[in-house]
């Protein structure tokens, strides 16, 4: 237990309350390891119906998972050097448990959600978004690549849209959240106080809950306004079909040129996508590609094994300090082109790991 993560049942309902609003309620490795358990006795417990996670504060559910104490415990500041390899294992065993947590599991994205957010909530049964709802996978302005299940949930969204986000780690509202599957109802922030006393107060039948818990939902969602990806659709799927980054920059490019509706977010976007790590981009590229039908679980053990990897690089630790640690914003890549990515290279970060492979029970 530890007050960074706060459990309470009401009725049938659990809450957790992710409760670093200083951090954006980024989670820490005891933070994982206070909840893990948690969410095995909710599972066995017939008196809990339902689990509901919330972040605490005006401002995120959760900004991620803590890069900072991986980059300290890497660069052997925080003398926890095993943290590089406990962190990301923990952290994605207890998402696969999200993920097959037998009862209704609810996650309330009331404001910024990124990275390990999106592992706690997009994974789980239910997601609240709001007016305030900001999702997005910026891995790939820190050196690594969209984890945390991103590489099964980027590629169900719809064409080629989560190779965009993925790539450019591009910030999206409630209606797009929907629109991609990450969200699943779409509730006013006012309105959330009253939803979940409705949800403390049901009278629960043992085997139904999914279905009470649609039906609670029901009476509070609303309609957003049309999904801004949604018209964005088309120019997003002819300029990142290529399987190559060179490729992608080149329909960017060649679209920009072309004038028209969509010229200056083609230029935009290219300018995104040449600030970030070039590791990063076509490690990513190769991710979505390769796990493009991938499950839950072999999504994860792919994503394991490419954190590995990142740990022995330095990309990461780069992206890390430029953005989180002296927040200078100008981290030098390392290749800084993508010209000097081969494909040698990207293929070692897929390379199986040994004993150090992630499996599970």
């Amino acid at each position: 237990m530890t007050e960074d993560i706060l459990f309470d049942r009401k009725g049938g309902v659990a809450t957790v309350t992710l409760s670093r609003p200083q951090a954006l309620n980024a989670f820490t490795l005891g933070m994982y390891r206070a909840f893990d358990p948690k969410l095995r006795a909710w599972a066995e417990n017939p008196a809990v119906h339902a689990v509901v996670i919330r972040g605490a504060g005006d401002r995120a559910f959760c900004a991620g998972g803590d890069v900072r104490a991986v980059y300290e415990a890497g660069r052997g500041i925080s003398g926890e050097r095993d943290l590089t390899v406990v962190f990301f294992r923990e952290e994605y065993e207890l998402i696969r448990r999200v993920h097959r947590f037998p009862k209704p599991y609810l996650a309330i994205i009331d404001g910024i959600t990124m990275g390990g957010g999106a592992g706690v909530s997009v994974n789980g049964a239910c997601r609240v978004a709001t007016e305030r709802t900001l999702l997005a996978m910026p891995e790939t302005s820190i050196g690594l690549f969209p984890d945390v299940g991103a590489t099964r949930f980027l590629n169900r969204c719809p064409g080629h849209l989560g190779r965009y986000l993925g790539l450019t780690g591009a910030r999206i509202g409630a209606a797009d959240a929907l629109y991609c599957g990450f969200a699943t109802h779409f509730v006013p922030r006012d309105r959330l106080p009253i939803l979940t006393v409705a949800l403390e107060t049901a009278a629960w039948r043992a085997g139904d809950e999914a279905n009470q818990v649609e039906t609670v939902l029901a009476e509070f969602t609303h309609e957003t306004e049309p999904a801004p990806l949604r018209a964005r659709q088309e120019p997003i799927d002819r300029c990142f079909a290529p399987e190559t980054a060179e490729a992608i920059l080149d329909a960017l490019a060649a679209e920009a040129a072309a004038g028209g509706p969509h010229a200056e977010w083609a230029a935009q976007t290219r300018t995104t996508l040449l600030a970030k790590s070039p590791t990063s981009l076509k490690t990513t590229l190769r991710q979505l590609i390769v796990g493009r039908d991938y499950d839950l679980d072999a999504a994860l053990i792919l994503e394991y094994r490419l954190t590995q990897h990142v740990m022995d690089g330095h990309d990461f630790y780069e992206g890390v300090r430029a953005v989180v640690v002296d927040k200078d914003q100008m981290p030098r890549w390392r290749p800084a082109s993508l010209a000097e990515v081969d494909d040698a290279m990207v293929d070692s970060y897929f390379a199986p790991i040994g004993a150090q492979e992630l499996r599970f029970e």
